[in-house]
């Protein structure tokens, strides 16, 4: 996809400037300037902190084009031929040439110069940039995907500041991409493959030959000369040149150019074709003086001034921030020279965010193109439809995207080629994923006392690819080529073309997932399993008794206890239950169906666990109905004045583990906790929070157990089947990191409701515990993945437990839980066969059968890049790379995860840059088509709160976040580090539909309307303060925007359009997740509104985080240094 937008310019500070004749340029690649401080990644510095952000104006932002004279225009694009460097010196800054001798490049037919004239007919002239440019973060010719993007500039002080967003949100790109090599423009023509997504630098335009003169504008030919309409691709940018009449065009995109990406003119004659200002004196165009900030429509820029805290210095996501740097007097830290200019500085200089790839327009694309048409699974090798588009699965031979994706459908044939693209071969499986009503569930296919038939050698069960030899009477292998008899019960005659002709009766024949019903071979020990349990464990210490958990538990139970999971055509549940209740004790409970009371006993020893009855503890719902809810009524009574606040945790795992022990069954357990286990029992913690570790080498001690006793209690659950569900209700540390072992090693879930409250919080817990209580689970599983000659796994994620090397081994596996294969190659593979994988997953249903689930997928493989390069899934290969730097941080300082992601990226983008894009200027960025939005998302995963937590983020909160990604799926990963925002105002009321989503930006917010955004985890409804009142009143029932309460937990049920409509739209996104989001209603300018922001990962974040912009920016520089 190629884009062509005009590169920022504008003096790097060191230019020779016409007003400044003769000052020398600190140049490239020589001794670094004195006093200034290197950093390692100048590709985000912010402005120092000398360096004020003006404040920005109201309205709104960008829009039809103002009035008034065209910007006499100081943009050129920079030279294609020249390393970038950064703002306030990097360690490259050397003296350069004078600029009288710098060369100017012109295109072949150089335009005649007409001042006045039209603007370039490259860009619309609608937006006008004040101010003298500001140094280098204009430079910022990012020549981001095909992107040249220019600048104009007049003198007038800036518009109180075109920064968007929060103070640090915009920070000038200290760092401009230009490329190396000679100063000479290669003009970019086209690429090949899929269009790759190339974002360039146009040539620079026509400049007369003159020097210290006063551009105004001048006019282009429609078609630029050097330069090929870009590719029919994904354009960032325009994509087709307008007349050269002058009159403004719309940027393709919607919206004249964000500031910076501005008019590109003639360059003055300097090194490097950086324009200058021009001279103050000889400006047409307006005079100092706010600019019209009439046409621009969009979210007004907030106004904060800079805080002191994070004054818009961030040092983006890598190093730390910089201090004020030495020798450099002046308004802005900058060029010594500018020290006297009068007038505040000039906002910085921005790449147009329009024009580079959207992850809202991708998923749009895919959706029109793909939804329609049911995605039929029989071709080798096919890339599925985005986890966002809505489709149907037909199986005709491999397993449906809803269990398996992989990072790449066509894999490399050598090791070689795979280690050159860096690219992750992996596959996300969710073997017992949920199926919308339209499709199929898997077959259950039962082959009698003999069970599934398998391959002699490697043990793969029959599968569609395997091959019939002989007549039939044999079938050699496609996983390992090995050749194995046809027992006689399964022998069939084979068709003129060698298949058998019982194919399409059998589901192992013909489809890609089924099940087999398993024989008692595959039992522990030889015996049929007994249907599984359930045990509900209640912490009744002070604070849970007194938050009014106890009760709604108690309540909840009541009825919860009816919907059991069952098996399709079954009456009831074959799941019995039992009842647990501790603080520094705990209480047993015998709920007999023969008895009249329940009868509680107590376990006072904790040290040395056991369960004081068999009989009566664990026990059949219906029978025991009047029992247990006599004993539901009487919990909260018996503990009504508890003054215990004490508790204890691993007894409580421990007696629930027993209890299975001694029924010979496996199961689950519920445990709702509320506090650090501190009273003296095994498995005893202490308070270990400490904020000071955060960014130092011990950071990694915070996500680690701070004991092995739960790894080993874990161990022993796992052996039992014995499954934990964690519900936790923290009103300060509880840590997160050793409680949650058990609970991710048996294959559980944990919840987490911080600072609980019943009005707010219940709704969430309550919904939380009906799904999980009633969602479909597999016990005692093991899973293997086998692969065919060439391939093999290597490495797992998830929540789960592994003895060995090849085993998955999951107390309890459900419908949500996915594991993450990393494949290597351990041979070569061929184009013809292609590559194969099979999942095998043996598990207990939930009526105690005993079962195997089998899902088939096979790969194209090939000996060229850039057929990899086409074959790829961005969000595969994020929710991939998120669960590798998740566990990586347990054994390496964050910053060296950090800093391996990045890395990894950069070569992965490099390496299709150097094999597969054609040929052109190193100042392009070329991204593969299918893979560009992987800077977006990865750097969405760089800032998230485990790898770079703000100040308001719990250390509990970082382990709690960095469990629950390690097994999510794609679709899951996909909306949590790009949550979905969606403009509530412009929802159609009659219709089902949900608003086109945004980007996730706050130049994209307007102050009078009303947007939700979800993450999987929160729902935010944000409110603008200029929404109109009449909106206000049918949505939250109150006449104005200050009566608005923000300790809403739900909406309003009122009975009007809007209200229905917003309402719908919530239910509809909570069915589509796996958890019930909370709902946080935000007011703009509220204190709360920072949590929002939070999420609008394209700006830049308070924790320094980088901005989408300035991240593509960086990203461009670390290829191009691999390259060079």
């Amino acid at each position: 996809m190629s884009v062509n937008q005009q590169a920022h310019t504008g003096p790097p500070y060191g230019q020779p400037q016409p007003a400044y004749q003769g000052y020398q340029q600190p140049g490239y690649g020589g001794p670094p300037l004195p006093g200034v401080p290197q950093s390692q990644y100048g590709a985000y510095n912010g402005p120092v902190p000398g360096y004020q952000q003006p404040v920005p104006p109201q309205g709104s932002l960008r829009g039809p084009p103002t009035s008034g004279a065209p910007p006499p225009t100081s943009g050129a694009s920079l030279a294609a031929g020249h390393p970038g460097y950064s703002q306030f010196g990097q360690g490259d800054v050397q003296n350069g040439i004078p600029a009288s001798a710098a060369q100017v490049h012109r295109p072949p037919a150089p335009q005649p110069f007409l001042p006045g004239s039209a603007p370039p007919a490259s860009q619309p002239s609608a937006f006008q940039q004040y101010g003298v440019p500001l140094a280098s973060a204009q430079q910022l010719s990012t020549h981001m995907a095909g992107m040249t993007i220019g600048s104009t500039s007049t003198p007038a002080p800036p518009p109180a500041g075109l920064g968007y967003g929060p103070p640090t949100s915009v920070p000038p790109v200290s760092g401009s991409f230009t490329a190396t090599g000679s100063g000479l423009y290669t003009p970019y023509t086209s690429s090949q493959g899929p269009p790759p997504t190339s974002v360039s630098q146009g040539p620079p335009l026509a400049q007369p030959p003159f020097s210290g003169q006063p551009v105004s504008t001048q006019r282009l030919p429609s078609q630029v000369p050097g330069f090929a309409p870009p590719p029919s691709s994904t354009g960032i940018g325009p994509s087709s040149y307008p007349p050269a009449t002058g009159a403004p065009r719309p940027s393709p995109m919607q919206g004249p150019p964000l500031p910076g990406q501005a008019v590109a003119g003639a360059p003055t004659s300097q090194p490097n074709h950086v324009s200058s200002p021009p001279p103050p004196s000889s400006m047409s165009g307006p005079h100092p003086g706010p600019p019209p900030m009439g046409g621009l429509h969009g979210p007004p820029p907030p106004t904060h001034p800079p805080q002191p805290g994070y004054q818009m210095q961030q040092n983006g996501s890598f190093g730390q921030a910089r201090g004020p740097q030495p020798n450099y007097g002046g308004v802005f830290p900058g060029t010594p020279n500018y020290g006297s200019q009068p007038g505040p500085p000039p906002p910085p200089k921005r790449l147009d965010p329009d024009s580079i790839p959207s992850p809202i327009q991708v998923i749009e694309d895919d959706r029109s193109n793909r939804g329609s048409e049911p995605f039929v699974t029989g071709v080798r090798g096919q890339v599925p439809p985005l986890v966002t588009t809505n489709f149907l699965v037909k199986d005709q031979g491999n397993a449906s995207p809803r269990y398996i994706r992989c990072t790449s459908y066509n894999i490399p044939c050598t090791s070689d080629m795979a280690k050159q693209s860096q690219v992750p071969l992996a596959a996300v499986i969710k073997p017992l994923a949920t199926l919308p009503p339209e499709e199929t569930l898997p077959y259950l296919v039962d082959h009698g006392e003999s069970g599934p038939v398998r391959c002699n050698r490697c043990k793969a069960y029959m599968c569609p690819f395997m091959q019939f030899i002989e007549g039939g009477r044999r079938f050699q292998c496609c996983f390992c080529s090995c050749v194995t008899e046809v027992p006689p019960h399964y022998f069939q005659h084979l068709d003129h073309t060698g298949k058998r002709v019982d194919f399409y009766d059998r589901p192992e024949l013909s489809l890609g997932s089924y099940e087999f019903l398993a024989t008692v071979d595959y039992c522990k020990n030889n015996k049929f399993p007994s249907p599984p349990a359930f045990i509900f464990m209640i912490d009744v210490s002070y604070n849970a008794v007194k938050s009014g958990l106890v009760r709604l538990i108690c309540e909840e139970l009541k009825s919860l206890l009816d919907y059991l999971p069952r098996e399709g055509n079954m009456e009831e549940s074959a799941i019995r239950v039992g009842f647990v209740t501790y603080n520094k004790v705990l209480h047993f409970y015998n709920v007999k169906s023969s008895l009249a009371q329940p009868q509680m006993m107590v376990v006072s020893d904790v040290a040395d666990m056991f369960v004081p009855l068999l009989d009566g503890f664990l026990v059949n719902v219906n029978e025991s109905r009047t029992v247990i809810a006599s004993l539901l009524d009487q919990i909260p009574e018996m503990f009504a004045d508890t003054r215990e606040t004490e508790t204890v945790f691993a007894p409580v795992i421990q007696a629930g583990l027993e209890a299975l022990k001694a029924a010979e069954c496996a199961g689950k357990l519920f445990i709702f906790h509320t506090s650090l286990p501190i009273a003296e029992a095994p498995g005893k913690l202490k308070n270990r929070d400490d904020r000071k570790l955060i960014n130092t080498d011990k950071e990694k001690t915070l996500f680690q157990p701070q004991t092995s006793f739960y790894n080993n209690l874990a161990k022993d659950c796992v052996a039992q089947g014995c499954c934990v569900d964690l519900f936790l209700f923290p009103n300060q540390y509880l840590d997160v990191a050793t409680l949650g072992v058990v609970t991710y090693q048996t294959g559980g879930s944990i919840y987490k409701y911080a600072y609980f409250q019943l009005e707010t919080d219940q709704d969430r817990f309550l919904n939380d515990l009906r799904r999980d209580v009633q969602k479909e689970v597999g016990f005692d599983a093991v899973m293997r993945v086998r692969t065919s000659t060439g391939i093999r796994a290597t490495d797992f994620f998830g929540a789960f437990y592994m003895s060995n090397t090849t085993d998955v081994e999951m107390a309890g596996l459900d419908c949500d839980k996915t594991i993450t294969v990393e494949f290597k190659h351990d041979d070569k593979l061929s184009e013809d066969n292609g590559a194969l994988l099979q999942c095998a997953l043996l598990y207990t249903s939930c009526a105690g059968q005993r079962r195997l689930r089998i899902h088939n997928l096979s790969l194209n493989c090939c000996t060229q890049l850039a057929d990899l390069y086409r074959n790829c899934e961005t969000d595969t290969l994020i929710n991939y790379l998120a669960k590798y730097a998740y566990r990586g941080v347990l054994s390496s300082p964050v910053k060296t995860v950090r800093d391996a992601l990045v890395n990894q990226c950069a070569q992965i983008l490099a390496c299709y840059r150097k094999n597969c894009a054609s040929p052109s200027s190193a100042g392009q960025l070329i991204l593969p088509e299918c893979m560009k939005l992987l800077p977006v998302y990865l750097n969405c995963v760089l800032k998230s709160d485990v790898l770079q937590p703000g100040p308001e983020v719990t250390t509990d909160d970082r382990a709690y976040i960095r469990q629950l990604v390690t097994s999510m799926d794609v679709a899951e990963t996909n909306v949590f580090f790009y949550p979905r925002l969606l403009p509530l105002t412009k929802a159609d009321v009659d219709s089902d539909s949900l608003p086109a989503a945004i980007r996730n930006s706050e130049e994209r917010l307007s102050k009078g309307d009303i947007y939700l955004l979800e993450n999987g985890l929160n729902i935010f409804v944000w409110v603008g303060v200029n929404v109109q009142q009449g909106l206000i009143q049918n949505l939250f029932g109150v006449s104005s925007f200050s009566q608005i309460s923000n300790t809403l937990s739900m909406l309003p049920i009122l009975e009007n359009p809007f209200s229905k409509k917003v309402r719908s739209i919530v239910d509809m996104l909570q069915v589509q997740r796996s958890r019930y989001m909370k709902l946080i209603i935000l007011k703009q300018e509220d204190k709360l509104e920072m949590l929002f922001k939070h999420f609008l990962v394209e700006d830049k974040s308070l924790s320094g985080g980088a901005s989408y912009v300035d991240f593509l920016c960086h990203m461009h520089k670390e290829i191009r240094q691999l390259l060079s």
